[in-house]
């Protein structure tokens, strides 16, 4: 089981958390306002790299508070992890 460092918490196992999807992708501003093709691709289309990635996690099973992570999509490790409004922390991989 992996532990994974909430802001709030501190370490839980990973049985508590709900994966949210990529961070930092803004909401659309007008979202009438777009084509068919541009809603899909706000929707659907995430990035996928090979190494660190900006993740939402949220804490269901404790505070219930979402937060960002990093984590290396090679080997699962979590690189960083703060709290929604924080900047991106450095991270190497």
């Amino acid at each position: 089981m992996q532990l994974i460092p909430c802001p709030w918490c501190g370490p839980r196992e990973e049985a508590e958390f709900h994966y949210g999807g990529q961070a930092h992708v803004a909401y659309p501003e007008d979202p009438s306002a777009l084509t068919d093709e541009e809603w899909a691709r706000y929707v659907f289309f995430r990035e996928n790299p090979s190494g660190p990635f900006a993740e939402r996690w949220s804490h269901n099973a404790g505070c219930r508070r979402w937060f960002n992570a990093v984590r290396d999509t090679r080997t699962h490790d979590l690189l960083a992890v703060y709290r929604v409004g924080e900047p991106m922390p450095e991270v190497t991989a």
